[in-house]
């Protein structure tokens, strides 16, 4: 079977093709789908088998992975997160939605999710209309990781059209939302008392 090539505007999302992605992800499938940086490949956070799937596609473990949950707001954020003091609040607040990903100590949701030891998570808010329409309508965050191109050249695919030839195999829905960044987020890590940068991507240096 091979994967659904579903254009969608980039700024006015049409809401029954949203349905469409969201009926996808409640079933167990796989999406990849346009950020405010890389195009990124998903499934819904609560869809363990589906996390499997993902894991595989990327070649890596479920449980060692460097996935994100993608969330609507702060508040949402707060529910898979130990707790957000001041300083991190105002961080999150002053850059978000943008293209930054931050790493916060989770709290005990995220391992019983994922099955891991892991005691931190990635968290994002893309500043783009149709990830944010998407987790809306789900009613709960995906759980994400970027498409990374092996090319050493180009990192990050840009192309829906590329992406959907490299993957209409392997996932159920292509978004074609335009094209996308090829530089990724800027992760910061916020799990202890002071910001470090870990990389830096598309946001602004605001640490």
């Amino acid at each position: 079977m091979s994967a659904t090539l579903l254009c969608i505007h980039p700024e006015n999302p049409e809401q029954r093709k949203i349905d469409t992605v969201v009926k996808t992800l409640k079933k167990g499938g796989i999406i990849i789908y346009p950020t405010d940086s890389v195009y990124g490949i998903a499934c819904d956070l609560f869809q363990s088998k589906a996390i499997e799937k993902l894991a595989r596609i990327k070649g890596i473990k479920k449980d060692k992975g460097k996935f994100s949950i993608v969330c609507r707001d702060i508040s949402q954020i707060a529910e898979y997160v130990k707790s957000l003091d001041n300083a991190q609040f105002k961080l999150l607040k002053k850059s978000l939605p943008g293209p930054y990903t931050y790493i916060l100590a989770a709290n005990s949701k995220v391992p019983k999710i994922l099955n891991t030891k892991k005691k931190t998570i990635g968290v994002r808010i893309p500043n783009h209309p149709i990830p944010l329409s998407i987790i809306e309508q789900l009613g709960n965050p995906i759980i994400t990781t970027s498409l990374k191109d092996e090319d050493e050249i180009i990192e990050y695919t840009t192309d829906p059209s590329l992406i959907h030839e490299d993957y209409h195999k392997l996932v159920d829905i292509v978004i074609d939302g335009g094209y996308g960044h090829n530089v990724a987020t800027t992760v910061i890590d916020y799990s202890e008392h002071e910001p470090v940068l870990i990389r830096e991507g598309l946001g602004e240096l605001i640490v």
